[in-house]
């Protein structure tokens, strides 16, 4: 993998986000014209050569490439409304697990965690779950799960417990929005 900055913060949010799209932009049409049961055998077997991942399939790199993007726009957008009170954020890429948690932040006496995915609406509930399950062990102030705002229908209704809240991430835009919709006291 790229070594992509893992501390965002308001001054560099945009231009990490444009390096990153960058850099997918570099797969480019890797995959060439196939027949389908071919393309599959591709999408599943061959490596890219390029872009963030270069070393995995076309398959393999569109879920960590499509989380990035949820982690990169949502830590943006958190940052530019001043949603916690953090300046910055230490993410982890791809399938990393150096921090225990996807997003991580301190500050003001206050810790977060968060974890974050893009996924189909048909898996959303089976990685929703997996994801509380383990944000429930940590004993930080704010617990985030940041994920695909097109994971779930519209006007899907969660009740985070305490210190919970849902990021609900618009991939490529600065409308995303969270339930609840700002942090509790803690």
């Amino acid at each position: 993998m790229h070594s992509f900055e893992r501390t965002i913060s308001k001054t560099n949010a945009g231009s990490l986000i444009a390096t990153y799209l960058t850099s997918v932009e570099e797969i480019g049409n890797s995959l060439g014209d196939h027949k389908v049961l071919h393309l599959l055998k591709v999408l599943k077997r061959e490596a890219l050569g390029a872009g963030p991942y270069p070393h995995v399939t076309m398959f393999e790199a569109a879920n960590r490439i499509l989380s990035d993007l949820v982690i990169l726009y949502g830590v943006k957008w958190l940052l530019d409304n001043d949603i916690f009170p953090f300046a910055s954020y230490t993410v982890e890429y791809g399938n990393e697990n150096k921090n225990g948690f996807d997003i991580c932040a301190t500050g003001n006496g206050r810790t977060l965690v968060g974890e974050a995915f893009n996924v189909a609406e048909s898996f959303f509930q089976t990685k929703k779950s997996t994801m509380l399950k383990k944000l429930a062990q940590s004993h930080a102030d704010y617990k985030i799960i940041m994920f695909n705002h097109d994971a779930v229908k519209v006007g899907y209704k969660q009740k985070p417990s305490k210190n919970e809240r849902f990021v609900f991430v618009r991939v490529g835009t600065n409308d995303s929005y969270m339930i609840p919709r700002t942090p509790h006291s803690v």
